[in-house]
């Protein structure tokens, strides 16, 4: 590798969360230090848990710079999930400490207005190594706020499914109704929402 390319800065952003019934959408925006290689980064989704939580801990010790920002179901509900992961997307970039030479982004789209070039890789969190330590570090940064949602709003199952619409989550939702994390623009949220949505009296 040559000195003016170890020397470029290079970011990788990935997501995790676009499609669950609750909770946030996670960004995580990564620079990694060529000087300071991680072995064994792949998509989040293709890593065990255990894995995937040690690779979190180095990503954080070892890279140039990181960070990790969550949108909230009132902004998803707000400004629908794809505009939410966009805007997650610019957050996470705008809050890392230098600013890059080029992002790699994964999947199809573009954040508008963001303060360097980028491109959009399709697969780029199996492709590229410093997407799949962006979704490393966004999924586990994500699987622990849905932990934490399940203590707090136990029955629903967050801890196992994180939130995604599986048959027990639809079951629960059917049964209790959604709780305040619940996004009430997708479609099973909203649907699960007409029984407890009585006339004023």
């Amino acid at each position: 590798m040559s000195v003016n390319n170890a020397l470029r800065l290079i970011a990788g952003i990935d997501e995790a969360g676009r499609g669950p019934l609750a909770g946030p959408v996670v960004v995580a925006a990564v620079i990694l230090d060529p000087r300071k290689p991680i072995s064994g980064l792949a998509d989040s989704k293709a890593l065990n848990r255990a894995l995937r939580e040690q690779l979190d801990i180095e990503i954080r010790h070892r890279a140039f710079a990181y960070s990790v920002v969550a949108v909230d179901v009132d902004e998803i509900d707000r400004l629908n999930i794809l505009h939410a992961t966009l805007t997650g997307m610019r957050r996470a970039l705008s809050a890392l400490t230098r600013v890059p030479d080029l992002t790699l982004i994964d999947g199809d789209r573009l954040p508008p207005r963001l303060p360097c070039p980028a491109r959009a890789v399709i697969g780029g969190d199996a492709s590229e190594p410093v997407i799949s330590a962006a979704s490393i570090l966004a999924k586990v940064a994500r699987d622990r706020i849905m932990c934490e949602l399940d203590r707090h709003f136990p029955g629903y199952g967050f801890a196992q499914h994180k939130g995604y619409p599986t048959p027990q989550h639809l079951q629960a939702l059917d049964r209790l109704g959604p709780c305040p994390h619940h996004r009430r623009s997708f479609a099973p949220v909203r649907q699960s929402l007409l029984p407890f949505d009585f006339p004023a009296a």
